[in-house]
């Protein structure tokens, strides 16, 4: 089929050769007629297509910071075909833009051709790309400091460098680098101002107390006992004074306050709180309310810790799975990933290890994600999966089960089961994300489950989990049960044996096993040539050749060798043993999210000063790890040795 640019060419060359036709024609008498013997007539000649020009090819803007993006402008004449590299962009427009967003400085080259193959032009425009930094906070303060019931108090910020400004509880959200809100707290209240921009976010506190008045409604109780998951609690009442009785008792549900945790109940007459098995598990400091007969209202935030029970994560997959293998050099000499896939994006090498789990380190809120093991015979219930991809439809989800969170959270969400063996039924782990609880069924956004964990099965590849990179959140959180130990909180002796789960801002648009899936960007081209299709695996053992991105789904890191322990963990004993995980096993890029931000149970047996002591280390300080020797197929996580 010929190009239209090619049927014009036929057409003239027709047109040429019947206008020959005509002259030849007439040279039968022209001459006789006219006396011009011996005359002849030129020969037509095809005429030559120019080859493309280039008039103009410019990025607007010509810098950016890494996240945004650019828009690349050109026009040409002559042209039938344009090329932007690197990339693969194409168009037949011989003027147009595309709008592309490098992660680092490039310099794109932009080829005009056409048909006819007369002829290149280039043209080169080069976008230089930037890292953010974090917005600072210069001051956040309460005026007064001390209020009544129903007075006010100033909340005034300066801030430079963020984009978006929020105030909670309240959910205050601003855009202003400096201002001042009005607050009217109902019961002492720490107020944080979260600054956030493309890097990442700080936040600042400030204290509004509230002082009784005399003679008004309050409650009088002031702190509840702690407990531990999947055991009864040992109860607790709140008490009000002042006011007119009866009085009527309830917990703030706003969403700026966690429920009670999860498994626990409160009786609204008595205001007794009991559970005949706890859930939940970490701190939680729920917003409690008593009204009394005039519909005057009191609250006061009550803390509950609750201790986890996370021993049976040790048991999902076998001991010979990846999940649970060593990668120091001393005990298994693998190699370091010299593949171009293999190391972190260098723009996050400088950030340093951030727990996102502990104590009382996300207040009011319990700060990590939450696991809870349950009976053989514990009742399937009815699971709706309303987003991606669904395993199954029904699972032993009971009501107790803890919500990363909690219920009041818009985040993630992860809802972790281990279901125990016996009767005939396996080992099986469920794993929901963004689960809610709906008063009998549950809904997720997606889920996966492993019905067997004895046979170290993986999910199948490209299909996905509730994680990023398709593998299970359970084993690979670091949990306050496996680095107490026979130990206590404040002289503990337990190990890390397996990689802990972290993210970076932007994964690799591929993965590696025992990932089996991913969420990235960026694409990586073939030994020899050739692009990689994304969002695919890809090999340790035979390496792409060259990748816009690194940092692949999958990829283990492990502490050099090298690096010596920080100081700080001579006085931070559980810091110090997940330090020596770090060496052992290493950690897992498992998804997107803050550069260095390392996963964990949330438990009230951590020790949020202690754990301070991990963000003395940056993600320099880690290496990729080769671990195709031990690969046995890619359906599996066993190892061969």
């Amino acid at each position: 089929m010929h190009s239209p640019h090619s049927r014009h060419e036929l057409q003239s060359n027709s047109n040429e050769r019947k206008t020959s036709w005509i002259v030849v024609g007439a040279l039968a008498f022209l001459p006789a007629f006219f006396g011009l013997e011996g005359c002849t007539q030129p020969t037509p000649t095809t005429k030559e297509v120019a080859a493309p020009t280039i008039s103009s090819f410019t990025a607007s803007p010509t810098s950016i910071i890494a996240g945004t993006s650019t828009t690349l402008n050109w026009a040409a004449t002559g042209a039938t075909g344009i090329a932007v590299t690197p990339g693969t962009f194409a168009s037949t427009l011989a003027s147009g833009s595309v709008v592309l967003s490098p992660t680092a400085t490039t310099t794109y080259t932009l080829t005009a051709t056409n048909t006819t193959g007369t002829g290149t032009a280039t043209a080169t425009a080069t976008v230089t790309v930037t890292q953010p930094s974090l917005p600072s906070i210069g001051s956040f303060t309460a005026n007064p400091t001390s209020i009544t019931l129903g007075g006010i108090s100033a909340l005034s910020w300066t801030t430079s460098g963020a984009t978006t400004l929020n105030i909670a509880p309240g959910n205050l959200a601003s855009t202003s680098a400096s201002g001042t809100v009005n607050v009217s707290p109902e019961t002492t209240t720490t107020y944080v101002l979260t600054a956030t921009n493309a890097a990442g976010s700080v936040t600042a506190s400030a204290k509004v107390t509230l002082t009784s008045s005399g003679g008004s409604l309050s409650i009088a109780t002031t702190s509840c006992p702690g407990g531990t998951q999947n055991t009864a609690y040992a109860g607790c009442t709140i008490a009000a004074t002042g006011g007119t009785p009866p009085y009527s008792f309830s917990v703030d549900d706003s969403g700026s306050y966690p429920p009670l945790p999860e498994g626990m109940a409160m009786d609204g007459s008595s205001g007794e709180i009991t559970s005949p098995l706890i859930g939940g598990q970490g701190t939680y400091s729920p917003e409690i309310i008593v009204t009394d007969a005039t519909a005057a209202t009191a609250k006061a935030q009550i803390t509950f810790a609750i201790n986890g029970s996370n021993a049976f994560l040790k048991n999902v997959f076998t001991a010979a799975s990846i999940f649970h293998h060593r990668v120091d050099v001393a005990t298994t000499n693998l190699p370091v990933d010299t593949s171009p896939a293999a190391p972190m994006y260098s723009g996050y090498l400088p950030e340093s290890v951030k727990p996102f789990f502990g104590n009382n380190s996300n207040a009011p809120f319990p700060n990590g994600i939450p696991a809870i093991e349950v009976p053989y015979n514990q009742p399937d219930v009815s699971v709706a999966t309303t987003v991606y991809q669904s395993y199954f439809t029904s699972g032993p989800i009971p009501a107790y089960a803890p919500v990363e969170g909690t219920s009041n959270s818009s985040g993630d969400r992860h809802v972790l089961v281990y279901l125990e063996p016996g009767n005939g039924k396996n080992a099986a782990l469920y794993e929901i994300w963004q689960g809610v609880y709906l008063d009998g069924p549950w809904t997720d956004s997606s889920n996966a489950d492993w019905p067997n964990v004895a046979t170290d099965a993986l999910t199948p590849q490209g299909q996905g989990t509730s994680d990023a990179a398709g593998l299970p959140v359970s084993p690979l959180l670091v949990t306050a049960d496996e680095v107490i130990g026979t130990g206590t909180p404040s002289a503990p002796n337990g190990t890390v044996q397996h990689p802990i789960r972290f993210t970076l801002n932007h994964m690799l648009n591929y993965w590696v096993w025992p990932a089996t899936q991913t969420a990235g960007v960026g694409s990586c081209t073939a030994t020899g040539g050739g692009a990689i299709s994304t969002e695919s695996e890809i090999s340790q053992a035979t390496p792409p050749a060259s990748c816009t991105m690194s940092g692949a789904a999958g990829e283990i890191y492990r502490l050099k060798a090298s690096v010596t322990t920080p100081t700080c963990a001579a006085t931070s004993p559980q810091a110090a043993i997940i330090i020596t995980g770090f060496r052992n096993y290493g950690i897992i890029l498992a998804d997107n999210g803050d550069s260095g931000g390392l996963i964990g149970t949330p438990d009230a047996r951590w020790n949020d000063a202690d754990l301070s002591c991990l963000t003395s280390l940056i993600l320099s300080d880690f290496e990729p790890v080769n671990i195709s020797s031990l690969m046995v197929t890619n359906d599996s996580g066993a190892t061969s040795h």
